[in-house]
């Protein structure tokens, strides 16, 4: 059946010579794009490699199941095989203000012209739209709520504000014109004449009887057209109350996230596209999941129109305000600032179209030069970034669907969709796993065959040894890095008693008469040392008190976990550990195959250790603001009790006193990090030394027992291996793709009479 598949999908394959215009009107969804350079690719050596991948998967499914579960190194191997499946997906981060172009850049880009509304509607920045693939022939929506609990918080302190504005100057409040904003999208005007209790009826919610069982609603839609237009009534408001939109609920207040599935596109294959707001949100689990989001994007999109790139204040806001949290707090390699609608000129009517295009270009030109300008002024951001991981785009959506003045390469849509199939990294999926299974059932092949017998004591030993050093020099990498950690965090701590009295001065006397202060503070105070203002730059006198803390050890952090995949953490040690395999292939040639398994072993356990790492370095650095914030904590409750009279001069006086009470704080906060460094670095030694040891062991001092004869299986998978990494870019690597087809049948007909037997 496998083979019926996937020679079907090989006869339908698409001629590569096919260069026709691109097909924008197909009969099944007048918005579905299908370019040459799509058509194409579906017959380039990423569809072979997912057919081998597809039969290895087979193969190595088959294998497990032949494998008894009545020894050690059996339970071994199964679980080995298990090991072989990764789900890696790459998130991309795309930031940007309410008319900035990003629905239109993500449509364009994944070449699926109307499946995130854009033009006349509003933004709703609190709600985030992830963009993935679906493995169904289905256009899918998944809306994840907030839970009942959180709106009923919500709707109180909506009213605690409203009321305490009723006789207040309520222009320019950003937090009462977004408490009516959520009230009005929901409820109408019917929220006026209610109390928060009245609110939570369900009659309010029968459209979405998810939301009252805490369960995610699903959409599905057979066109992109259809699913937007489904699902934009829980990510934004129209513009427009009139034309048929009195009495219309939006849903948006009461969503988290929604997550948007697109079929077969292979620009999303391992890829996530998530539209995000700027400076998270009020509401915590929106707020919780926004900095989760954040940490894990790989690449971030800064998306503002180019009129006025280099010099757009929110687009450099959010880009610092995020540095942080994407840079040494993350896992961000590359900063893309993308500059759009590079088409619209003043007076084009009057031009020729050869005039538009030489100005397009050379404005193009102008502002990417004068964004990398802005981009070396901004000292925040180049503390976590360097020239290399920043790169500017500018692009026209418009122009790449229709061509009327650049061509597609100079609207630059091409290049991030390059990008993003970069991303995809399919090639390197494939070699892992191929890689993986061929030294699983070298190391089975091995065992069956005993020849090294004989020989076994001798190369332990030589493995041992060499697993032992490997481990010394980890291990004395890890020490240094400590111990200079150490060192600089001193330097923080004293640096940090000398200076948090002025930076606290000048934080709580920002208004000395008061005025509009009084309300931040109060937002500050009852949200645990942070304010989200719907527009402006972040307020987080938690990070301003542990600011002396992370400015010492932000280099050498940096340093210690790069977010370049070329250089790995702790001065690389752990990239070149090695048990020095290949040296030992010519001396025992009989225990080539349970060598081969460990080298496999060894890259993979490495990879593995590099992805844990990468996560856990986000909890190491972010512990010296937590900590601050938790000690601050009842502080800032003691502060949010006041009101009335004096109000201003009692929540500034208390967080004075605490903070003078807790000086100690940043030494406290030094410590956390140490700790949750040094539990890293054991964790990582631990793993490597435990899953070599066991690995050599299970190689060459475990009885094979009654494993399965696998010698067709592994020839099968060393002729893939051979193929991906032997000219994995030349066509001659796809002229034996019929033969792998064959090879396939030959397996299958094989497994089939094996399967009877057993």
């Amino acid at each position: 059946m496998r083979f019926k598949k996937n020679l079907k999908l090989l006869k339908v394959l698409p001629s590569t010579s096919d260069t026709g215009k691109r097909k924008s009107d197909l009969q099944s969804d007048a918005s579905r794009l299908q370019s040459p350079a799509k058509r194409q690719r579906l017959s380039m050596p990423g569809f072979a490699e997912s057919i081998i991948l597809s039969d290895v998967k087979s193969i190595m499914t088959f294998v497990h199941a032949r494998l008894n579960d009545q020894d050690k190194l059996s339970d071994f191997l199964k679980k080995k095989i298990s090991d072989l499946e990764t789900d890696k997906r790459e998130l991309v981060g795309v930031f940007g203000k309410t008319g900035a172009g990003k629905s239109s850049l993500i449509n364009a880009i994944i070449e699926e012209k109307n499946l995130l509304p854009s033009g006349s509607i509003n933004a709703c920045t609190s709600v985030m739209i992830k963009v993935e693939a679906n493995a169904h022939n289905k256009y899918e929506a998944e809306i994840e709520f907030i839970t009942k609990e959180e709106w009923k918080d919500d709707l109180w302190s909506f009213h605690q504000l409203l009321d305490n504005n009723e006789n207040q100057e309520k222009e320019g409040d950003d937090d009462y014109r977004d408490a009516v904003e959520k009230l009005s999208a929901l409820y109408g005007e019917e929220w006026k004449e209610k109390s928060s209790e009245n609110l939570m009826e369900n009659k309010y919610f029968k459209e979405i009887p998810e939301f009252l069982q805490s369960r995610r609603k699903i959409l599905r839609c057979e066109s992109a057209n259809e699913l937007s237009a489904q699902f934009v009534k829980y990510t934004r408001s129209e513009s427009k109350q009139g034309e048929g939109n009195e009495g219309k609920k939006w849903f948006w207040p009461l969503v988290k996230c929604v997550t948007v599935r697109v079929p077969n596109n292979p620009f999303l294959q391992h890829v996530t596209l998530v539209d995000l707001p700027g400076n998270g949100d009020c509401n915590k689990s929106r707020d919780q999941m926004w900095k989760g989001i954040v940490g894990e994007c790989s690449t971030v999109w800064i998306v503002t129109e180019i009129n006025r790139a280099a010099s757009e204040k929110e687009a450099w806001e959010i880009l610092e305000s995020v540095s942080s949290l994407i840079g040494n707090g993350g896992e961000c390699q590359q900063i893309h600032f993308i500059c759009t609608k590079s088409d619209l000129l003043d007076d084009s009517d009057d031009l020729s179209s050869a005039d538009v295009h030489d100005r397009i270009v050379k404005r193009n030109i102008h502002a990417k030069d004068g964004v990398r300008e802005a981009f070396n002024k901004r000292t925040k951001i180049k503390k976590h970034f360097t020239d290399d991981s920043f790169k500017v785009f500018t692009v026209s959506s418009k122009e790449f669907l229709k061509g009327k003045h650049l061509n597609p390469d100079e609207t630059e849509i091409p290049q991030l969709q390059g990008f993003l199939q970069d991303l995809n990294d399919c090639h390197s999926e494939t070699v892992n796993y191929v890689n993986g299974a061929h030294g699983i059932l070298s190391l089975i092949h091995g065992a069956n065959s005993g020849g090294v017998d004989d020989k076994k004591p001798e190369v332990c030993a030589e493995l041992e040894k060499n697993t032992n050093i490997q481990l010394r020099n980890v291990n004395k990498e890890m020490e240094d890095t400590y111990t200079a950690f150490e060192k600089y965090l001193d330097d923080g701590v004293e640096k940090s008693k000398g200076s948090y009295g002025e930076k606290l001065k000048n934080f709580l006397y920002r208004g000395k008469k008061g005025g509009a202060f009084h309300k931040v503070l109060k937002c500050v105070v009852k949200n645990g040392g942070v304010y989200k203002p719907k527009k402006g730059t972040l307020i987080n006198l938690n990070m301003k008190l542990a600011s002396c803390l992370i400015d010492s050890i932000d280099d050498e952090f940096r340093k210690t976990f790069p977010n370049d995949s070329e250089r790995g953490a702790f001065n690389g040690v752990i990239d070149t550990f090695s048990l020095n395999t290949d040296s030992l292939f010519e001396k025992y040639k009989n225990a080539e195959l349970q060598l081969r398994f460990l080298k496999t072993e060894e890259e993979k356990i490495k990879a593995k250790l590099n992805r844990t790492m990468r996560k856990q370095k986000k909890r190491v650095y972010s512990s010296l603001t937590e900590t601050i914030e938790d000690i601050m904590d009842e502080g800032y409750k003691k502060a949010a009790e006041f009101s009335g009279k004096d109000t201003l001069y009692n929540m500034r006086e208390t967080i004075t006193d605490h903070v003078h009470s807790k000086e100690d704080m940043f030494e406290r906060a030094k410590n956390t990090m140490l700790e949750k460094l040094h539990t890293l670095m054991e964790k990582i030694l631990k793993t490597l030394e435990e899953t070599m040891k066991e690995s050599i062991e299970r190689s060459f001092k475990t009885d094979g027992g009654l494993l399965p004869d696998v010698s067709t299986e592994l020839e099968m998978v060393k002729k893939h291996y051979d193929k991906l990494v032997g000219t994995p870019d030349d066509e001659t690597s796809l002229t034996g793709f019929a033969d792998q087809v064959e090879t396939a049948e030959t397996w299958t007909q094989t497994g089939l009479t094996r399967g009877s037997a057993v």
